[in-house]
């Protein structure tokens, strides 16, 4: 996606918008990145760049495009291989692994929502640390969750799947 957009707009538009992006961002690294991509950017529009170099440009960031997404189409068949491979499995563990880790997560989840509001109703003078300390979970309950969405997903795909088959299905006398 990425090397069909940067072959259609290419590297000045690219280094444009990024740099404007970035300059709304209030952090000093975010601001001095937007002011050397204006930099670049001035060269570019006065020829201090040349056409054959910011095709050059051009060429070398979609091949780093293409070698990015190759690197994630081979993550992502190699998370279908293994889901695959779980549902093509006997092991009980094995077939019971999503909902297990379906419970677990609601379990853990459930822990801490009563005890977040325990804080909030008994001890409120702390309930202001406690809500701090919860938002520096959300990176943890973000992976869990998500690893459970594709659990639920992908387990959804399952069952139409066999609903098709069943469905489908002409037992021959």
């Amino acid at each position: 996606m990425l090397s069909s957009l940067l072959s259609k707009i290419g590297l000045p538009i690219l280094v444009t918008v990024l740099g404007g992006t970035l300059e709304s961002i209030d952090n000093p690294v975010a601001k001095s990145a937007s002011k050397a991509l204006s930099k670049v950017d001035e060269l570019i529009k006065n020829g201090g760049i040349s056409p054959e170099q910011l095709a050059e440009a051009n060429r070398h960031t979609e091949k780093m495009a293409e070698l990015e997404l190759k690197n994630y189409q081979i993550n992502l068949s190699e998370i279908n291989k293994s889901l695959r491979a779980e549902v093509a499995s006997d092991d009980k563990y094995v077939r019971r692994m999503r909902p297990t880790f379906g419970y677990l997560m609601a379990f853990t989840w459930g822990a801490q929502m009563f005890g977040i509001a325990y804080v909030i109703i008994f001890d409120t003078d702390k309930a202001g640390v406690v809500m701090a300390a919860m938002g520096n979970l959300s990176a943890i309950w973000a992976i869990g969750l998500s690893v459970l969405g594709i659990y639920v997903y992908k387990r959804s795909d399952d069952k139409k799947s066999l609903a098709r088959d069943v469905i489908f299905w002409n037992p021959k006398p």
